[in-house]
């Protein structure tokens, strides 16, 4: 039964993302907000679908922590393709830092760059990458959007303790504003290099925001303490 319920996840998650993206089409051309709102609409579709098709229900803590009318960005544990997608739900439409080559897929490609999206040519110095943190300064200023980073760079399975990455504490030293630490648990239901998914309710507690004004790598230390140990509360 898992085998089959995970069969049909996949199928309709992916159709999911085709149907969305064929019926967004022509908000390429509108401004930016109506494709934003195809993405939040997605975000949704993929909540139903865990829930119905799996068994899983997906629930929010800490939602307080994002203060409305101010400025913050969020710092979140990367354990699965899930969340990039259903944070967009009570997130007011995060900005998302992504590699440079993503944007050349065909289509997928031209929803990032619609959307804001920051790219970056990763393990390479390039002349774009040495302003890299002026383009996020001015991006985050201009739009009045959260950034959305994964400080562990990559997916990891749940339980597995990753160093965050410095770009991180550049991040945070370069924007001077509140990071909300985001601890989750969806490597239970989807794990990195799996294709089975798994019936256990998926929990994302928004944390407490760490106040600018730290040292870098202060930040860096007590981002990573605070998400960890969250997770490990995290049933």
């Amino acid at each position: 039964m898992q085998f089959i319920r995970s069969i049909l996840f996949t199928i309709l998650f992916y159709l999911a993302l085709i149907i969305v993206f064929i019926i967004a089409l022509p908000t390429l051309v509108l401004p930016s907000k109506a494709t934003l709102i195809c993405g939040k609409i997605l975000a949704y579709i993929i909540i139903f679908l865990l829930r119905f098709v799996l068994g899983v229900k997906v629930t929010f803590s800490g939602i307080e922590n994002l203060k409305k009318n101010e400025q913050f960005f969020v710092a979140s544990a990367h354990q699965s393709l899930l969340e990039t997608f259903i944070l967009q739900a009570p997130l007011q439409y995060p900005v998302f830092i992504l590699k440079k080559e993503l944007l050349k897929i065909p289509l997928f490609g031209w929803y990032l760059k619609k959307i804001g999206s920051i790219d970056i040519v990763r393990d390479t110095t390039t002349k774009d990458n040495l302003n890299f943190f002026d383009k996020i300064k001015n991006n985050i200023k201009i739009n009045k959007r959260p950034l959305l980073i994964f400080p562990q760079g990559t997916r990891v399975k749940f339980g597995e303790r990753l160093p965050f990455k410095k770009g991180a504490g550049r991040i945070y030293e370069a924007l001077n504003l509140p990071c909300v630490p985001v601890a989750l648990n969806t490597g239970k239901v989807w794990p990195k290099n799996s294709f089975l998914k798994h019936n256990h309710d998926i929990r994302i507690s928004f944390l407490e925001p760490i106040e600018p004004g730290k040292d870098k790598n202060v930040f860096l230390n007590d981002l990573e303490k605070k998400i960890y140990s969250s997770i490990d509360n995290l049933s």
